[in-house]
């Protein structure tokens, strides 16, 4: 499946990145957590979707560990994790979430696979910038594994919603993110 994106992020946020790496690892390292408590949040919200609750929990194992994988990166480095900091594009993300039990469900299905389709945008072009060797081949496989997971919620959607209430959401969604992200200052971090 290719990236469904609307705004490609522009070059400057590599370089960016590049320019502050250490500080885009503790970034990423936050990242990693937040997601898996994200999926162990969904699960236990939806106690009663048998996939949801599947998928949630083998993506919450995988999301955490990324974290210890990125947690060793950062301790290679001479650093050390801080406290998370709130995440403006994630939060913007969040307003857009509707009330209603199916509504928010879905929602929150497809917000969660934009975050993720541009997670792999993202650690993609981190990839494509770093020299050859072990952390650009960590990067490449963090990248596959964020188009999976995009993936995923994409599927639990069309489970749980009807197609046509998903595809119209999903362009509506993939519209406000674009705007959310064309706005946001470049900063060494994921979002």
């Amino acid at each position: 499946m290719s990236n469904p994106l609307l705004y490609n992020t522009p070059a400057q946020w590599t370089e960016t990145v590049m320019q502050d790496f250490d500080q885009f690892l503790l970034d990423h390292a936050a990242a990693e957590k937040k997601a898996s408590g994200m999926a162990i949040s969904m699960l236990s919200h939806y106690a009663d979707r048998v996939e949801l609750v599947a998928a949630m929990t083998e993506l919450a194992v995988e999301e955490l560990s990324h974290f210890r994988e990125v947690v060793k990166w950062i301790h290679q480095r001479g650093l050390i994790t801080g406290a998370d900091q709130k995440d403006p594009y994630v939060i913007e993300f969040r307003h857009c979430l509707r009330s209603g039990r199916e509504e928010f469900l879905l929602d929150r299905l497809l917000v969660a696979g934009a975050i993720e389709a541009r997670g792999a945008e993202r650690f993609g072009l981190v990839a494509a910038a770093l020299e050859p060797g072990p952390l650009q081949k960590f990067y490449q496989s963090i990248t596959r594994s964020e188009e999976r997971h995009y993936e995923l919620f994409l599927e639990l959607a069309r489970l749980y919603s009807p197609a046509d209430a998903v595809n119209q959401r999903w362009q509506e969604l993939l519209e406000i993110e674009a705007e959310i992200v064309r706005k946001l200052p470049l900063r060494a971090a994921l979002h």
